[in-house]
């Protein structure tokens, strides 16, 4: 520690020599720097606020019909972006800035500069922007600012119908895109079912439900069919017995010349109605059906009843001569004719049917084998439409909704633009700040002259003691001779001490008189 302040005394005193050149210097850059800050021509800013109005009623009324932007993003966007050169060049020539430009360098030169002075300040709440500009005329400045609003205005808007309208030609391209992938897609069906047209059930059955159908159906008129079989053998008896019957008949009257007909036609008639329901009870029920067993024990009554009145006709009809036979009997045998007529057309008609069904069974069974495949192919069609068609609804849908969407905001109520604070100069210049200024031109007024005297004392560097000496050249020092200065040595120093003194507080005196005159100037002024 003692070595380095040793090292700095050193230094001081070796700057100290040098003391008369580094207050020149000082001198010299403090007088610049006091003509500089006075040079510097008053810059007056011009400055306007802009509030943006965002919460419009219009929002919640179209939510879910038009698209709802991030109004805010947009706009906080639109303010780091709006100094371009695009915007720039337009400002220049809105506030008549080129008149003054005659040459290419020189508009650029105007653009850098705008572009560097130009500032949009958010305050960081409620949507508030304030947009400035600083100019040696107040006039021009407060041109700058009003060309600056209407450019942050017009840009907001322009930037979204253009969007809107970029969307709604990109959504007219997609939806004309899928028209045609659509109708592709109408056509492949449309041939599809055209080539498998008997696989398609008029319900929507695919060919496995189509078959069990069928086959119900073919199982539904065998039944039928066997049941008019059945009706028609029954007829069939019935005629055979009548026929029996009316033979019978016919060789007694012959055997007997004057017997009378003897039969029973009431009986026979209800004892045939029993047996043509015993018949149909057959068809649907057992042997043990209780009804079954009623119907033969009615019908086995009727025919002892039968057989009784018929032994007592006998012996009536042996003792009279035997009367001509009725007509009852050739009504019964025309009856069961027709009966058994229908019966044969309703075989016929039944058979046929069977016939068919089976027909279509066994197609219905080969086409089973290859209906995989096909449902296959034709669940993809199905689906590729499907999805085409939703994705072109939703394009439509889409595309009505950017329409609103930019009726919207090209509407005065999506977001408004409100002027706070029109476009107006300061009276008072806001820069330079020269009380600032003066100081910092005095600290380096200082500081070049610290330089100088550093420099020059490192360029021809003094020892002052013997330890720097001995440090030096590696020697060692045998002693010291000191310097015994007279009187009129010791009085030059002091007026050369006084001297300085009075050139250095002459200095800082200069920068306070300065800025003292700064302040009362601007105490008037204000």
């Amino acid at each position: 520690m003692e070595e380095l302040l040793g090292q700095v005394v050193s230094v001081a005193k070796g700057m100290w020599r040098h003391r008369w050149p580094a207050l020149a210097v000082s001198w010299f850059i403090g007088i610049i720097g006091i003509v500089v800050v006075l040079a510097v021509p008053d810059r007056y800013e011009a400055s306007a606020r802009i509030f943006v109005d965002t919460q419009s009623i219009l929002k919640p009324l179209m939510s879910g019909l038009a698209v709802q932007p991030n109004v805010e993003q947009q706009v906080v966007m639109l303010s780091r972006t709006l100094i371009s050169r695009p915007n720039i060049e337009k400002l220049i020539r809105m506030a008549d800035l080129d008149l003054a430009s005659t040459s290419k360098a020189a508009q650029e030169n105007l653009i850098e500069k705008l572009t560097k002075d130009l500032q949009i300040r958010n305050t960081g709440r409620d949507n508030l922007y304030t947009l400035a500009y600083q100019d040696v005329n107040p006039d021009r400045a407060k041109r700058v600012v009003q060309s600056l609003v209407s450019i942050f205005v017009e840009s907001s808007l322009g930037a979204t119908r253009k969007d809107s309208d970029a969307a709604k030609k990109f959504i007219d391209e997609q939806i004309k895109s899928y028209v045609v992938k659509l109708e592709e897609a109408e056509s492949r069906l449309k041939e599809f079912r055209l080539r498998n047209m008997e696989l398609q059930g008029a319900d929507g059955q695919d060919m496995a439900g189509k078959a069990a159908a069928i086959a119900a159906q073919l199982s539904q008129a065998k039944l039928e069919l066997r049941e008019a079989e059945k009706a028609r053998d029954s007829a069939k008896r019935q005629i055979e017995e009548q026929k029996s019957q009316s033979a019978n008949i016919t060789s007694r009257s012959i055997l007997q010349e004057s017997a009378i007909n003897v039969s029973t036609p009431e009986l026979d008639s209800r004892i045939s109605a029993l047996k043509q329901n015993l018949d149909a009870l057959l068809q649907r029920f057992t042997e043990r059906h209780p009804d079954v067993v009623n119907a033969r024990r009615l019908i086995k009554d009727l025919e002892e009843q039968k057989k009784k009145e018929m032994a007592e006709l006998r012996k009536t009809a042996m003792a009279n001569p035997v009367a001509p036979a009725g007509p009852n009997q050739s009504l019964i045998t025309q009856e069961l004719g027709r009966m058994l007529a229908a019966s044969e057309v309703q075989v016929a008609a039944l058979g046929a049917r069977v016939g068919e069904y089976e027909t279509r069974l066994r197609r219905a069974q080969e086409l089973l084998k290859t209906a995989p495949q096909i449902e296959a192919e034709f669940a993809q069609l199905n689906r590729d439409y499907g999805i085409h068609k939703k994705n072109y609804e939703d394009l439509v849908a889409r595309r009505e909704s950017a329409s609103l969407s930019g009726e919207l905001e090209g509407s005065s109520g999506s977001v408004d633009f409100r002027l706070i604070d029109p476009p107006r100069a300061s009276q008072k210049p806001v820069a330079p700040n020269r009380l600032l200024l003066l100081p910092l031109a005095l600290i380096a007024a200082l500081g070049a002259g610290l330089g100088l005297a550093f420099v020059l004392s490192q360029l021809r560097a003094v020892f002052f003691d013997a330890r720097a000496v001995r440090n030096t050249i590696g020697l060692p020092i045998l002693g010291v001779v000191t310097l015994v200065r007279s009187e009129a040595a010791r009085a030059r120093e002091s007026r050369s001490l006084k001297k300085f003194g009075l050139a250095s507080s002459g200095l800082l005196g200069m920068f306070i008189a300065a800025v003292v005159v700064l302040t009362v100037l601007a105490n008037r002024a204000g």
